[in-house]
């Protein structure tokens, strides 16, 4: 008797969140959760995380070095909202409070990968949304220990929003990841050839993953 064909397909996702370059700052600690579409869901693993505080090398890179593992499997039927990972880097301010130093968003490969690749993420702080207030809310925060942010990082991943938010760069983080899928092609999802730096996506037949 034939085998069943499969009814959705699997996205396995290890690595690391492996390093940071922060000229500013020094002493920070990285979060990490999964923004996915509705025809997504985990299986296994973990979808979020909190790494070790880290300080900067005594090298002329002065690399904030986290090596926290990233380790979950999604299984999906349709590639439309293909999962991001959404970073979050908190580090202590001159008071001594814990505050957001950047925001950071990037895909997870489309193409599957043995070994390490790395993904640099241009993190971001939100700022005011009002130009004539920037000043008095850059003083304010500071005498009252608390620093712009968002109540939800999520946000940084999705479009709807963020226009109306004032950002400027603040570092970047890079990331390592193996991806393994099973089951794309039998659905008819041609991934393509290997990609080292995941920049190749799924050669999709009703668009590319948002």
């Amino acid at each position: 008797m034939a085998a069943a064909s499969p009814s959705v397909f699997l996205l396995m996702v290890n690595g690391q969140v492996e390093s940071a370059q922060f000229p500013e700052y020094d002493d920070l600690y990285c979060k990490y959760c999964f923004v996915y579409g509705q025809d997504w869901a985990p299986t296994a693993g973990l979808e979020e995380g909190i790494s070790q505080i880290a300080s900067k090398s005594q090298d002329v890179r002065q690399a904030l070095v986290w090596n926290f593992p990233i380790d979950v499997t999604f299984k999906s039927t349709n590639p439309y909202g293909w999962p991001q990972i959404v970073l979050s880097v908190y580090g202590p301010d001159v008071f001594g409070n814990d505050v957001v130093r950047g925001y950071g968003v990037v895909h997870v490969p489309f193409s599957p990968g043995r070994g390490c690749r790395s993904t640099p993420v241009l993190c971001l702080r939100p700022a005011s949304s009002k130009c004539s207030s920037l000043v008095f809310s850059y003083v304010l925060s500071w005498f009252m220990g608390r620093r712009p942010e968002y109540t939800d990082p999520k946000v940084v991943a999705q479009g709807e929003g963020r226009e109306v938010t004032r950002v400027r760069s603040q570092g970047f983080v890079t990331l390592l990841f193996n991806v393994v899928t099973k089951d794309m092609k039998k659905l008819g999802y041609d991934t393509g050839p290997v990609d080292t730096q995941g920049v190749l996506g799924p050669s999709l037949p009703q668009g590319n993953p948002q």
